[in-house]
């Protein structure tokens, strides 16, 4: 068939492109036009492949790629070498990250050119964009850890540049402590690499499939163990995850938005593969789904006690990995299905709603609840595109929120144990106070008047102002609050729309889910498209 030579071709385009393009609008600094042409090129194109991809892969099965071609240098090892891998989990991860790749740098093209070039470095932002996307794109399509590393290691060095682009204080501050803990992450990763390497000599995902199970029984859950700490770091699973309240809400929004819908995600998609690829068998099931409802809790508690937006849905974010890890811990069809939905859920709605909250900035001015209010009345677009992700979010029937949530509710009811139990419990509590954590932030920014906030009576267009207690706190200080460029508001309506084309084709979609929780609960379909020719 056509699509079965065509998928090889296809295959390291996420990649390649990303990378070509992010040097091309290096070497364009001096034309921002051509940057952005170029940029939006780029991820359009691998929109496009990554959809392609998505229809192969479900149509054809797993698409397995040797770069370079290299074969194995003795009969029965598996092939040297770089190692792709598309199957409908990791092309489905793939389009949903050049969709919102593709909105949010809109978004910034947007943003940057009402704030000014001289505010924004644009020269610097698109080509370190295209880097994190390249590291997002090969870290989903890599078929071997190192190369799952390297995936890593290129989205977090773009991830640096991007959290402390402006250099202000706060963003350095944020910056340094989000280096330390990703460097903490990462050598933690290339500490379990070395130990995977040393007990089974391969580090190829398919072959240690098949390597770890003469491996005894303590030593492999050992691996796990380390493995789970580095990607639960980057997951931001409890208790790893008090790292990210801290740092996220300092960078621009778009890099915000970014960071908070993609790269906790690709921690979330390495869980995935370590747990039922390398270990299958359930034997850290309990310890995860203890760790997805401590998850779900902390987070949503710590929602609670925030007054700044970007806090707040930081802490939300934290709370609904929460839910993914119950998916993945429960380890039957419709928990994985149910995660894999979520997964896509909440990337759409999570980038949104920071992108609202660079919205919410620009027309009030704040993102602090002791500052805002009226913002119904002042602009209702602004209101309906908080009002549907945010009830998305919590969960309200028909949203994809309330599909996902219902499934995986479903699938700790079939399991029964005590523990699941626990965890459909948690889960509800948990849906309910996201609820009231967006009601708050609806009631108080959106319905009281601003002359009830707080601090409402502080001028948005002053350079400062003195608390009563004498802390000097600092104010946006631009002529162009109130006001929302088209720019800025397409791309979010846009990512709003896809939002809820997950609910209405939530059968397809949930169904293209199921399928996908299928192959990867089915580790022989894996193995097969990467090992057929070398076993």
């Amino acid at each position: 068939m056509i699509g079965s030579h065509l998928a090889p071709v296809l295959a390291p385009l996420p990649v390649l492109v990303p990378m070509i393009a992010a040097a091309m609008t290096l070497f364009a600094g001096r034309m921002p036009r051509l940057q952005r042409a170029l940029t939006v090129l780029a991820l359009t194109v691998v929109l496009v492949v990554s959809a392609m991809l998505v229809h192969l892969a479900d149509r054809d099965g797993t698409i397995a790629l040797q770069v370079g071609g290299w074969g194995p240098t003795e009969p029965g090892m598996g092939p040297l070498g770089i190692t792709l891998v598309i199957d409908r989990l990791s092309a489905l991860m793939l389009v949903v990250s050049a969709i919102v790749l593709l909105a949010v740098v809109f978004y910034a093209i947007g943003q940057g050119i009402r704030d000014g070039d001289e505010r924004q470095p644009v020269s610097i932002f698109l080509p370190t964009y295209l880097v994190l996307a390249a590291g997002v794109f090969m870290a989903f399509s890599a078929g071997d850890l190192f190369n799952l590393f390297v995936g890593f290691e290129v989205l977090l060095s773009a991830s640096f540049v991007l959290l402390t682009i402006g250099a202000s204080k706060e963003r350095v501050r944020a910056g340094i402590s989000y280096v330390m803990v990703s460097m903490v992450s990462s050598l933690i990763f290339l500490f379990g690499i070395a130990l995977v390497y040393a007990t089974t000599g391969t580090l190829n995902l398919a072959e240690l499939s098949v390597r770890l199970e003469g491996v005894p029984e303590g030593t492999r859950m050992a691996l796990f163990a380390v493995l789970l700490v580095a990607f639960g770091i980057k997951a931001a699973v409890f208790p790893l995850s008090t790292w990210l309240p801290d740092s996220y809400p300092t960078a621009p929004a778009p890099v915000t938005a970014v960071f908070a819908g993609l790269l906790t995600k690709v921690g979330v998609y390495a869980i995935i593969r370590a747990h039922s690829l390398l270990f299958p068998g359930g034997g850290m099931d309990d310890v995860l789904l203890v760790a997805g409802l401590l998850t779900m809790l902390v987070g949503i508690f710590g929602a609670i006690a925030q007054s700044d937006i970007k806090r707040l849905l930081s802490f939300t974010l934290v709370s609904h990995i929460g839910y993914m890890v119950f998916g993945i811990a429960l380890s039957n069809d419709l928990g994985m299905a149910g995660a894999i939905y979520y997964v896509a859920h909440h990337i759409l709605v999570q980038t949104t709603l920071f992108l609202v909250v660079g919205l919410i900035e620009r027309q009030a001015g704040a993102s602090t609840l002791q500052r805002l209010g009226g913002l119904a009345a002042a602009s209702p677009v602004l209101a309906f595109v908080f009002v549907v992700p945010a009830l998305n979010l919590g969960g309200i029937p028909p949203f994809s929120g309330f599909i996902g949530k219902v499934a995986l509710l479903e699938a700790g009811a079939q399991v029964g144990s005590s523990l699941a139990w626990l965890l459909v419990a948690g889960s509800v509590i948990t849906s309910l106070l996201t609820l009231y954590v967006v009601a708050r932030v609806w009631t108080k920014a959106f319905w009281r008047s601003r002359a009830d906030a707080p601090e409402g009576h502080l001028s948005a267009a002053a350079p400062s102002a003195l608390l009563a207690d004498g802390e000097d706190i600092e104010l946006v200080d631009r002529d162009d609050v109130g006001r929302m460029p088209v720019g800025m508001l397409v791309p979010t309506g846009a990512l709003i729309a896809v939002g809820l084309m997950l609910t209405v084709m939530a059968g397809p979609i949930f169904a293209y889910s199921s399928r996908a929780a299928d192959e990867v609960l089915d580790r022989g379909q894996y193995i097969s498209a990467v090992l057929g020719d070398f076993r």
